[in-house]
């Protein structure tokens, strides 16, 4: 807020105040009036923290399902009244008809057949240390991505994809249903590259042969590019890849008989690590989230 403001704000709670003793005639108007304005101004000076927005979920019982559908965005609670009425929403299959039935945010909400998501998209992004678990149930002791990202968003976001304990680099997290399975079983593949540091020096041989594609139990993985960084020991590799298999590019070195040391994704599906440090986030911008939809 500008001094302008400020200055504006007191000028304008001084005056409310005045008007406030003039109505009323007695002296307690005034002291209230007063009491406001030290309360607003001892604020002032005092670092303003933006507020999170509150999860719809946070009652235990759930939510009613006109509010439910409200929050979709598919039409105002008046109106869910009226097709919840006429049986065009289900709840995990069953068709409910019924006025106040409330719902969770595990619950299959759909409205003519289309899954319904009562909270607002969140796209974010996060440059992944080594050391965090993404999935499953971590070691005893063991940190989660999810620790990372917990002051970013009240919604129950997941991972998009996985990466190692140990691997670094980018990790997309939403809670859109639609976006997060297109991610996940993409027609042509999502560009990713890894800078990759490997036990032993990658010989030109073996580079070569990898452009041709390796085998991976049976099944030939394309390798779009793959070649020495710059100014760094050719066990310091990059590799670009369109396969969202699991261990992927370790299983590919450890197929030529290399073992993977580290392992860091600078680039997913057009998202790069620019300006975003190690173990820091940040939310999609709107053109960002258009082009994920369109891979």
């Amino acid at each position: 807020m500008s001094r302008h403001d400020r200055s504006s704000g007191r000028k304008n709670s001084k005056n409310t105040g005045s008007r406030g003793d003039r109505s009323s005639g007695g002296k307690q108007s005034g002291r209230q009036g007063g009491g406001m304005r030290n309360k607003s101004q001892s604020r002032g000076n005092a670092p303003i923290k933006p507020k999170m927005e509150k999860s719809p979920f946070s009652n235990t019982e759930g939510i009613r399902l006109n509010k439910y559908i409200a929050n979709s965005g598919i039409c105002s609670r008046r109106e869910a009244d009226i097709y919840i009425a006429a049986g065009n929403v289900t709840v995990n299959g069953d068709t409910i008809t019924e006025m106040g039935y409330r719902v969770k945010l595990e619950d299959d909400v759909r409205f003519d057949g289309r899954r319904l998501n009562p909270e607002k998209p969140e796209y974010i992004l996060l440059n992944k240390p080594a050391g965090f678990f993404v999935t499953g149930n971590p070691e005893k002791g063991g940190r989660t991505v999810l620790e990372l990202i917990s002051k970013a968003t009240k919604a129950r976001v997941s991972p998009v994809g996985k990466l190692d304990n140990q691997a670094k680099g980018l990790l997309l997290f939403t809670n859109d249903g639609t976006l997060a399975k297109k991610l996940a079983k993409p027609k042509n593949g999502i560009r990713q590259i890894y800078q990759v540091s490997l036990n032993k020096n990658l010989s030109k041989e073996d580079m070569e042969n990898m452009k041709e594609g390796v085998y991976i139990e049976g099944s030939k993985v394309q390798i779009t590019d793959v070649s020495y960084i710059d100014d760094k020991p050719h066990n310091e590799v990059g590799i670009e890849i369109r396969s969202i298999k699991e261990h992927i590019v370790t299983r590919i070195f450890k197929s030529l008989g290399y073992e993977v040391e580290s392992l860091d994704r600078v680039v997913f599906g057009g998202l790069t690590k620019k300006d975003l440090p190690r173990g820091r986030h940040r939310q999609l911008t709107e053109q960002e989230v258009i082009n994920l939809g369109m891979l």
